[in-house]
């Protein structure tokens, strides 16, 4: 009997990747300081992550999560 884990860790995807990218370099051709750009978006990313994280942990903690075998899902 198998267990089925889905894997929900949030990833990085590359095309937020470029965005982020994107931002920075717009902030760079509207003046700001290359390092100031850098550490403004990457401080807002961190920012937002870690809200996302903290609001998403008490909805998760709040359902009794536990491995179903696949066969007692199917026949349920």
């Amino acid at each position: 009997m198998g267990y089925r884990r889905k894997d929900t860790t949030p990833r990085l995807a590359l095309w937020m990747l470029v965005a982020l990218g994107d931002i920075v370099l717009l902030l760079v051709s509207a003046g700001v300081s290359a390092p100031a750009a850098v550490i403004g978006v990457v401080v807002l990313t961190v920012a937002a992550v870690a809200g996302w994280r903290l609001s998403r942990r008490a909805t998760v903690a709040g359902r009794g999560t536990l491995p179903v075998p696949v066969a007692a899902r199917r026949r349920a």
